[in-house]
């Protein structure tokens, strides 16, 4: 297993497939979608962003990090395709790593920490306590502020991630050949982990375009695909901030065994505030 160092630093272009599809589930991806809520083109993927920081996150952390590290981000302004990005990671004097997905202009698309063992903020995230997978219904209701401060336990449910899709991920949302991600028994990439809380929020509520604006991240046990996990969770908070609607979501990710491989607080705008030069 490789060992932490001070520093590391890679360049990436964006990039998104078929942002002119109107078909996208989530316009904000979509040009058109973009465009109507004051944004200059399609926005990539929150999750898919953070996912392209992982190859230097390891080269700064080790393959520890994986299995027994934490991430704390936020995402300060919009990825759009062809925006180059350096990634940066530096140790600082408090022992762990400040974190930077930076633009051409200087701007952070992408700020935090990243850093070993656990976190300090780990014991704030509460657990869930309906944990057993429940299956979705037909007709969900719309996601309001109302209904989101009110929820408490969402609906838990179940996700096969199998060997097949793990590297369909790996290769083509991520387009990385790591051998971590791309082996016969590869693990599960921390872009597909980030986005989890997405889909259990779309287990319980319709709700969109939406916007990821953060994340904490504590990764628990090592996280291999070939398993059906349970993902189960708590909305903790809900409010307006500028137009927006925001919702906070503390959840983890129980592995076949039982076992918790992650827990993890997800920051979403699941009601875009429409405004004219939005960035």
């Amino acid at each position: 297993m490789t060992t932490a160092n001070r520093f590391a630093e890679n360049v990436i272009t964006a990039f998104l497939d078929g942002p002119d599809n109107p078909n996208i589930p989530n316009a904000i991806h979509s040009t058109e979608g973009a465009k109507d809520y004051g944004y200059k083109a399609a926005l990539v993927g929150g999750v898919t962003v953070w996912g392209w920081a992982t190859p230097t996150i390891l080269e700064a952390l080790g393959e520890r990090w994986l299995q027994d590290g934490w991430a704390k981000i936020r995402f300060r302004r919009p990825t759009y395709p062809g925006d180059e990005l350096t990634v940066r990671v530096e140790q600082n004097d408090a022992g762990s790593w400040d974190f930077r997905m930076t633009k051409p202009d200087g701007e952070d698309a992408l700020a935090g920490e990243v850093g070993l063992g656990k976190a300090e903020w780990f014991p704030e995230l509460t657990q869930a306590e309906r944990t057993t997978a429940e299956e979705r219904p037909d007709q969900l209701p719309q996601m309001t502020l109302d209904l989101a401060k009110a929820a408490g336990d969402i609906r838990p449910m179940a996700t096969e991630i199998s060997v097949e899709e793990a590297l369909e991920y790996a290769l083509e949302k991520q387009r990385t050949d790591l051998p971590l991600f791309v082996s016969d028994h590869p693990r599960v990439h921390p872009g597909w982990i980030a986005g989890r809380m997405i889909r259990l929020l779309h287990h319980t509520f319709d709700y969109g375009p939406a916007i990821h604006a953060g994340s904490h991240i504590q990764h628990l046990a090592p996280f291999e695909a070939g398993q059906t996990i349970t993902q189960a969770a708590r909305i903790v908070d809900a409010y307006e901030r500028k137009g927006h609607h925001y919702a906070v979501v503390d959840g983890m990710l129980l592995g076949e065994d039982g076992t918790e491989l992650v827990r993890l607080r997800h920051t979403t705008i699941f009601q875009v505030a429409k405004r004219e030069n939005a960035g």
